[in-house]
Order: C-alpha cells, then structure tokens, then sequence
C-alpha cells in the first residue's frame, strides 16, 4: 500500500544534477520500489525533508507535536495511576491518549503530544522509564504553535493552531 500525501500548493522547483556513488543510487531505488515512489525526485525530496527535520528538532526549544506509543504490564503496582497523573500534570502537553488492551497483562498506549521539543522529550522519558514500561517510542514532527485569536459563527475566541 502506497503511502498517501495530501498535496501541497504549487510551489517553484529547481533542476539539479547531483553526483551520488552507485551504491547510494542503489539504496535511493530500493527507497523508492518498497514506498512506491514515482520518481527519484520524489524519493530525493523526502530524504532532505527528513533531515532538514532532523536538523530543526536538535534544537531543544523547537516546537513540536509527538506521537509516544509505549507498551506495559498494567498489573504493575501503581503504574496505569502515575502514567494518568504524568498525563495530568503536564496537561499542556498531552492532547489525547489512546489505550488498548493487548493481552490480559499488557496494554498499549499511544499518546499525542505537543509542545518544545525538550520538554515532549523529557515527558517520554519519564514515562518510559516507568517500571513496568515495557517498549516505547517517541515519533517527533517539527512543528509551528501559534496561539491564534479569531472567530467561528460570531464568537470570538483564543486558541492554538499547529502548522507543519
């Protein structure tokens, strides 16, 4: 299955020409027939989109939304409590939580988070490093929050916007 990408606005190109060894071509094109790319354009972009987000999430104040999905032993003491009360204390945070039940002893959580990316961080680790954690992964996206007033059927109101 394709991957599916909403389609931006047009927006100017360049050509380039590119010199790369042939085992990176390689691996480009392998890139390219396991997502279904059209083309190495294509490809090419996404690898510098991903690591021009690298680059942006290296710096600890960057804003980002984050998705934390963690795997843990619900029968360990006291752990669905705190794992709730981390999600409360920091509430300017965590926007949603999803929570599955795996098995009769495990569950799986995923987490939505938004916010400076070293405070999204130091969330994840510290739940992560819960005893009773089994796995877990944050997923970053560099991200703009802007906190926005504005109206929607003559009521005006505050509220933050978050752009990619």
């Amino acid at each position: 299955m394709q991957p599916t990408r909403k389609r931006e606005p047009e927006r100017a190109v360049q050509r380039i020409t590119i010199t790369i060894d042939d085992d990176l071509l390689l691996a480009v094109d392998g890139l390219m027939q396991r997502r279904g790319y059209g083309s190495r354009s294509e490809a090419m972009r996404d690898i510098v989109r991903e690591m021009v987000e690298r680059e942006r999430l290296a710096e600890p104040d960057t804003d980002c939304i984050g998705a934390l999905t963690f795997v843990f032993d619900h029968e360990t003491r006291d752990l669905a409590r705190r794992i709730t009360t981390a999600h409360h204390e920091r509430h300017d945070l965590s926007i949603a939580s999803l929570h599955v039940h795996l098995n009769h002893e495990s569950c799986l959580e995923v987490s939505v988070l938004r916010g400076a990316h070293s405070e999204v961080r130091a969330f994840a680790d510290a739940v992560a490093s819960q005893r009773g954690v089994r796995s877990a992964k944050l997923h970053l996206i560099p991200a703009r929050i802007a906190t926005e007033e504005h109206s929607h059927g003559g009521q005006t109101h505050r509220h933050e916007h978050v752009e990619i």
